[in-house]
């Protein structure tokens, strides 16, 4: 695919417009590169309107006074935030925003609240205040922190002095607020095509953040780590930057098609025979109807639903089948077995609090999301739950104690089990036949009356699929 027309680059907290000139000088101008001045920064530094969605709005203006009809956006840190609001205004259809083709998000801040320590915010906090001797020596320490190697002095110089230029109120405004802002359920799950790009170096945004907190939100994405950076990449490594940006502009992630569990013919043909009951052909076929790759949870947020993909790929692999998705369409709509345990509070109410506390005990044990974790890493952590030893403290985000865990673990493992079983194709892989014991007319049908008449052991109907044509899911 072929570049955009228009690359707006937004910066990160206490950045401008220049922080992006050096990419933008290798880019050499294929896409035009328009780097934009949040509010209370840079040249805008006189400007209000510091949330997410008053800098959304002032991008905004920008866009439509280009009126591009090819755009795409690049979001540094904090102006990731503000590429994925446009983007989900984008998507619902925004007049003047309907041309975004892709984002790029450099060590983006997610739509969730950003994990920020809570000392480091303060101290950034109050340092912006201070005196003109202090705030110099602390603009030059935050810009170096930033990086994984020393920028050039005249790089640094220019990322310094842009620290000092921003307006103390936007600053603050986004580390008191802004940073805070819980976007998660807002911006949902995008389609639009996105480059996602994280320093190994990176603290606090790089790539088990960027994994865990801004893919969810992705459906067609491709995250790219670059070694030795911190979190200025555009200064630290612009060439890198725009060698990887052209490459994504080359090769766009493209929409997944949607893959479903393979139904055995021989079992289709029994679904199609009038053995079946055409109210159970009905709900077999919806079952079968593959899963959207970019399906937006409706009980639980993108996050959650991550976390609930992984533990069903260590509960039940199903391929073909998102038993996650299946699951929160069921939370959604208040479905269930009619039962669940007392100690537990209503489905949706429990599984977020079990998803969550699961996410936590893997920050406190590995210090890592629970999705970024190797195999054995979540089993040997959902094998604490199912024996209600998993217990996380409160102040570590722990929702759920042992007990409520491993009676959430049990229902997971029913739900899971009951969806795929539900399912044509692992209908099929067990051998069930059971489908076939009448259709809709009570009466004679082309081999006698409905049902079953062979009854000893290895004896199937001739109708019944035989065992070797049931093959397992690919």
């Amino acid at each position: 695919m072929s570049a955009p027309d228009l690359l707006l680059c937004l910066h990160f907290l206490g950045g401008s417009a220049r922080s992006w000139a050096p990419f933008s000088r290798i880019l050499g101008g294929i896409p035009a590169c328009l780097p934009v001045d949040l509010p209370g920064f840079g040249d805008a530094s006189g400007a209000t309107g510091f949330s997410i969605a008053a800098m959304a709005d002032h991008v905004a203006g920008v866009i439509r006074a280009r009126a591009p009809a090819r755009f795409a956006i690049a979001g540094h840190s904090m102006g990731a935030k503000v590429a994925l609001a446009l983007a989900r205004r984008s998507q619902d259809g925004e007049a003047g925003l309907e041309g975004l083709t892709d984002l790029v998000l450099v060590s983006g801040s997610p739509p969730s609240p950003e994990p920020i320590p809570d000392d480091r915010r303060a101290k950034m906090i109050a340092w912006i205040d201070a005196d003109p001797e202090t705030r110099q020596r602390e603009a030059r320490a935050f810009v170096q922190a930033n990086v994984g190697t020393a920028l050039d002095p005249e790089t640094e110089a220019r990322a310094v002095a842009d620290v000092l230029q921003a307006a103390p109120e936007a600053w603050k405004a986004w580390l008191e607020a802004g940073s805070g802002e819980d976007w998660c359920r807002r911006i949902g799950v995008l389609r639009i095509p996105a480059l996602i790009l994280a320093g190994s170096e990176d603290a606090d945004l790089g790539a088990d953040a960027q994994t865990a907190l801004m893919a969810p939100h992705l459906a067609h994405h491709r995250i790219v780590t670059v070694e030795g950076v911190g979190h200025l990449l555009p200064m630290e490594r612009p060439e890198a930057l725009a060698e990887i940006v052209r490459a994504h502009w080359r090769d766009r992630p493209q929409a997944d098609a949607a893959q479903a569990a393979q139904v055995p013919s021989a079992y289709a043909a029994l679904i199609g025979s009038e053995r079946v009951n055409s109210r159970l052909r009905g709900a077999l076929a919806a079952r079968a109807e593959p899963d959207d790759p970019a399906y937006a949870p409706e009980a639980l947020d993108p996050v959650e639903l991550a976390i609930l993909r992984a533990a069903c790929a260590r509960v039940l692999p199903a391929t073909g089948v998102d038993l996650a998705a299946r699951i929160d369409r069921r939370l959604a709509s208040g479905a269930g077995d009619g039962w669940r345990f007392v100690a537990l509070p209503p489905d949706p109410e429990a599984y977020r609090a079990a998803l969550r506390t699961l996410d936590a005990a893997a920050r406190a044990a590995q210090g890592r999301p629970f999705t970024v974790l190797d195999g054995s890493s979540q089993d040997a952590l959902l094998t604490l739950a199912e024996r209600g030893a998993l217990s996380v403290p409160e102040a570590l985000g722990g929702q759920l104690d042992g007990d409520r865990m491993r009676f959430w673990f049990e229902d997971l493992r029913a739900d899971a089990v009951r969806l795929w079983l539900g399912h044509p194709a692992a209908l099929a892989r067990v051998g069930f036949s059971g489908i076939g014991a009448g259709g809709d007319r009570p009466g004679p049908i082309a081999d006698g009356l409905p049902g079953f008449h062979e009854v000893g052991l290895d004896a199937p109907e001739p109708w019944e699929p035989r065992a070797n044509q049931a093959e397992v899911v690919r």
